[in-house]
Order: structure tokens, then sequence, then C-alpha cells
């Protein structure tokens, strides 16, 4: 599939999704979120794919936030509904049923913040900068930033980060829990993949059920989450990728997971 605004690479059963707009810093207009949605819904249509990296273009930049030249004229009806196709496209990210890693270079403000919270694992480049700094034009955020934020960092940072509209280094995201690790500019992709490589070896259906038992079971009470684990647990075990998984172990020698449709 041809992309206008997006780099879509496989290899083998990693994929690695690149917002290939420099010279902008890769910020997100309208075609960038459709583009994204297209490309998202067709790896959720990939069963050969295991787990994917985003990232932006150049060093600059993993996504320096919405783009304000396309924004600055709209109306009430066109931002909420600009606001709506972003809140559809990170939601299709954080729903989609395989591990989303984030390979954040340079600025990840705004909206570009808000895709890297949409990701399962944030890793950054030590020029990493964060920040949701929309108020200072006025406005909030408006692709669930206000949302995914605080869970994910707790209300009172969430909060000095929204309300101020400070930029943070990379160090700062990883004290606050924002990044899961910074590396070495230069070691960023090879950390990435490096990371996506031992997801990818490890039972395809196993690493889904986890990502649906963690997305779900974080909005249940802790009795209800762990009734829901046990129901995905038990679904492990109609799988061939747990009799072979168990059978690897008995016998000393690394499981094969041939198909991910067992």
């Amino acid at each position: 599939m041809d992309y206008e605004t997006i780099l879509f690479e496989k290899d083998g059963a990693i994929a690695t999704v690149t917002i290939n707009r420099p010279k902008v810093l890769n910020a997100l207009n309208r075609a960038t979120l459709e583009d994204l949605d297209r490309c998202f819904q067709a790896i959720a249509d990939d069963p050969a794919i295991r787990v994917v990296i985003l990232t932006g273009a150049g060093e600059k930049s993993f996504v320096a936030g919405a783009d304000i030249a396309y924004m600055q004229h709209l109306n009430p009806l066109q931002a909420r509904e600009f606001a709506t196709l972003g809140q559809k496209v990170m939601n299709a990210i954080e729903q989609l049923d395989r591990p989303v890693i984030a390979a954040v270079n340079g600025f990840a403000l705004g909206g570009g913040c808000e895709l890297a919270l949409a990701c399962d694992i944030r890793i950054a480049g030590e020029n990493a900068r964060f920040g949701q700094p929309e108020v200072g034009l006025g406005v909030i955020p408006g692709f669930a930033g206000t949302q995914r934020l605080p869970r994910l960092i707790g209300k009172g940072y969430a909060c000095e980060l929204l309300f101020s509209g400070d930029i943070i280094d990379a160090g700062e995201a990883a004290r606050i829990g924002l990044v899961n690790r910074t590396v070495p500019r230069e070691q960023l992709m090879s950390s990435c993949r490096e990371m996506a490589g031992r997801i990818a070896a490890r039972g395809p259906i196993a690493v889904r059920l986890c990502k649906d038992a963690v997305n779900n079971g974080i909005e249940m009470d802790l009795g209800r989450a762990c009734r829901y684990e046990a129901d995905l647990f038990a679904m492990c075990f109609s799988s061939p990728q747990q009799q072979e998984g168990m059978k690897a172990f008995t016998e000393k020698r690394p499981p094969l997971f041939d198909s991910d449709k067992d």
C-alpha cells in the first residue's frame, strides 16, 4: 500500500512505520492521520506482523505536534472532527492486538507526545524532548493527551505538564515514567529492533493476550480483572503454541512458534 506521508517497512515479523514529513518536523496534519489510520488497519489484517516500531524521519523530531498551519483556521466543528480523527488513530494504535514500540527521536510534543502515549512501550533517544504545550496556543490537547498522560504518569505530574506546557528532556521523562528508558541517539533504532526481536520470538498469541489483559484489565476493579486474566490464561491452553512452548521448555530447547494462526 502506498502512503503520502509515512513509510512502511516489514522485516520478517517486525514492521516499522516512519512518519515522513521531516521538513515540518513530522507534524500531524489530516493526510498524515489518514495514512496512519490506513497503515494500522493493514497491520491489523496481517497476522505475519508480530511487533510494530513507530518513529519519525530524521534526527530532529519524532513528531513535533499537530500541524498548526493546518489547524489555525479551523472552526469549532472542524476542530472537533480533527480531534476525533486523531483520537481514532491513537485508539487504533493502542488497541492493535500486537505490541507497538515508539522510537522517540527528538521532539515529541503535543500530538507527538499523544502518539507516543498510545504506544505500549516508549524508548527515547537522549535528544528526545516531551511535552503538551497546547495551552501556550490557547487550546488543550485533542488527541486524548489529557486522558492517557495521567493514566501513565499519575495526576500530579500530568497536571504539571498539561497546565504549564513545559517541555522536559528524556532523562526527566524516564524519571517520571513517561518513557521506559533512554538510549544514546545513535543506538535508538537498534535498541528498538533488539527489543522487538525479543518480543517477536515469544508466543505471539500469548503476547497478544497479555496486551489484551493489560489494556482491558486496567479499567476494571481488581477482582473482575483477575477473573478476566484467568479466562485469557485458559484460552492459551487451546493453542498449539502453548503445547510447543511448554514442550520446548521441558526439552531444554528454544520454542518454534511457526504459525500465528494456531
